[in-house]
């Protein structure tokens, strides 16, 4: 029998939009749905160079932690043009648009307060994903726009970090995120435009430390076929191909024009046919990053794309839509790997979302994302059992924190947390609050569903439940069984009146009968 999905009846929509906010450039693409396929019908880039604001804040007693911040200046560079962003997708559905941040937003320590901004101008939720799932979804991108079955190496250098993948078909089978990207790498080994031999070899041994960590996995793997995605890559292969007429990336022609550049001694003297002004900053930082993972990885041959993160957000938006969330996927991967008891996770979610439907117009619940996310968690609420009983709730979280869960965002894994922490026990109040503010109400709301159903399959039976009935007033939330089931059910009777003793500690009142 095939699974049910966890989502009713999922949207359709005509036309779909994708923004990547990169630590080089922003992007925006809006598509055209046709026959599950994809038409451009808009593209939007602006180079806000997000990395370049980040800098290092000592600490003190407003920021204890000190770390990476992004500077007033990359703030309000990254609002005004989510400012123009947002005019461009007034009037699109919440579900047909999907925005995301990369590494400068996962690195700045006061990167909620850009994000808050950010969605006031935009209108829409901003994910910040992992790099990880950056990685994952540039794949996506590239085989959805390049047809082969041959295995692939994809390489996307971006503005604060560079993403390799090597996957066959639709599968990506190794996924790595390094610390290198062409704007941190200009201001850290370029600064003030000077290029020389020695700035070029201290950047390149630097990648050569991070490319470390991933040489030996990727040269035992192997591929056949190298794709380059990202600006840096296009305007490399350009310039190549006015010289030779082919835009093939080799490692003599990456060398030829490390040799050139340095000879010119400076970034304004660099003239190249194909490179942008917009580009002319970061070429050699870029090309520092290009050439050392030809050396390191043994590259013999790479062709250009630009199928990118953007491509791969649209396409993953019809997936959703369609059925073929590849969360959903994840969700079944980690109850296999953790040996979740499958058929007591199927009764909670079932029951979860039985008493979803009963509220979700009066709790303001009904979206497909939301219904999802539960639905999610009560698969996994027991995750954290296979460490132990006594705290599984807080290591079920723990291990969703910590795991890289393809197509979650970091948002949508914090949620899918705390979903799990508040499944049991105390209300998890301090957790709560750091859920951004406009999920704050609706997180405790499917916390609370969760907590019921969980509760009514305590004892791991089939025995089916009766018809039960969920009303909500305001907070309030009454919970009525069929006349004389309770009597006959005393250990069901004795958790629902501690659960309504932990809802009057978390001011979340709840009335049974």
């Amino acid at each position: 029998m095939p699974r049910r999905s966890l989502r009713d009846n999922p949207p359709h929509f005509d036309v779909v939009a994708a923004v990547d906010l990169g630590s080089n450039s922003f992007h925006m693409s809006v598509a055209r749905v046709v026959d599950g396929g994809l038409q451009t019908i808009g593209r939007i880039k602006e180079r806000v160079q997000l990395a370049a604001g980040l800098y290092d804040e000592k600490p003190h007693d407003d920021k204890p932690h000190g770390g990476k911040h992004l500077s007033e200046e990359a703030i309000q560079r990254g609002v005004a043009c989510l400012k123009v962003f947002g005019q461009r997708l007034k009037g699109m559905h919440p579900d047909a648009v999907r925005v995301v941040g990369t590494n400068t937003l996962r690195l700045a320590k006061n990167a909620a307060e850009f994000l808050q901004r950010a969605e006031a101008v935009l209108g829409f939720a901003i994910e910040v994903i992992a790099g990880k799932e950056e990685a994952r979804l540039i794949y996506a991108g590239v085989a959805h726009t390049h047809a082969g079955s041959e295995r692939r190496l994809v390489l996307d250098i971006g503005g604060g970090s560079t993403e390799f993948i090597i996957g066959n078909g639709f599968n990506a089978q190794l996924l790595d995120s390094l610390q290198m990207g062409c704007v941190s790498f200009e201001r850290r080994f370029f600064a003030g435009g000077e290029i020389n031999k020695t700035r070029f070899q201290e950047a390149q041994t630097q990648c050569y430390l991070e490319l470390q960590t991933i040489e030996q996995r990727y040269r035992k793997l192997g591929w056949q076929l190298a794709i380059g995605s990202s600006g840096t890559l296009i305007s490399i292969a350009e310039i190549l191909r006015s010289r030779h007429g082919d835009q093939f990336i080799t490692l003599s022609r990456l060398t030829a024009l490390r040799d050139e550049i340095i000879s010119q001694g400076s970034i304004e003297r660099i003239r190249l046919p194909g490179l942008s002004d917009e580009r002319r900053p970061i070429f050699a930082p870029g090309l520092a990053i290009l050439l050392s993972c030809f050396e390191v990885l043994g590259i013999e041959k790479m062709q250009p794309t630009e199928a990118a993160l953007r491509e791969g957000l649209l396409y993953e938006l019809v997936g959703r839509f369609s059925q073929l969330d590849v969360r959903e996927r994840s969700i079944y991967g980690l109850v296999h790997r953790h040996q979740i008891d499958r058929e007591q996770a199927e009764r909670v979610r079932d029951t979860a979302l039985n008493l979803y439907h009963q509220v979700a117009a009066a709790w303001h619940l009904d979206e497909p994302e939301l219904q999802a996310i539960l639905g999610w968690a009560a698969m996994v609420h027991e995750i954290g059992l296979i460490i132990s009983y006594g705290q599984m709730h807080k290591h079920g979280a723990y291990v969703l924190m910590h795991s890289d869960i393809d197509g979650f965002s970091q948002q949508e894994k914090q949620l899918l947390a705390l979903l799990v922490r508040a499944h049991r026990r105390k209300y998890p109040d301090d957790e709560l609050a750091t859920v951004p503010t406009y999920w704050r109400t609706k997180a405790k709301r499917l916390a609370r569903l969760l907590r019921l159903a969980a509760l009514l399959h305590h004892r791991r039976s089939d025995e089916p439940l009766p018809p039960i009935k969920l009303e909500v007033e305001q907070e309030l939330l009454r919970l009525q069984f069929p006349q004389g089931w309770l009597d006959s059910h005393a250990l069901i009777r004795a958790d629902l009146e501690q659960e309504k003793q932990y809802s009057i500690e978390a001011n979340s009142p709840f009335e049974f009968n």
